[in-house]
């Protein structure tokens, strides 16, 4: 589901708000999680998961294509950890 079919359905299910409200109520969920990670902080919705910035470290990789070695820069990258409610409902154990 990309962001546009999220908003989509969320006015269907909420007939008695506009779209364009919908829209900027999830745009700004999602400008908040973008902003609390960019600052380091953690991110819990609880029964969804939780969003966190984990760091990695330089290292030397490989270029795929001819071998060579190549310095890869330290880098923070977003990470994802799914809550129980949400895994228990993908392995089908949905109470």
């Amino acid at each position: 589901m990309i962001r546009s079919e999220l908003i989509t359905k969320i006015a269907e299910e909420n007939p008695h708000l506009y779209q364009r409200d919908v829209e900027k109520i999830v745009n700004t969920i999602f400008d908040e999680i973008t902003e609390a990670l960019a600052s380091g902080d953690r991110v819990e919705l609880r029964g969804f998961g939780a969003f966190s910035v984990k760091k990695r470290d330089a290292r030397t990789g490989r270029n795929p294509r001819t071998g060579e070695a190549v310095e890869v820069e330290e880098k923070h990258v977003p990470f994802f950890k799914t809550g129980k409610l949400l895994r228990d409902r993908l392995n089908g154990k949905e109470e």
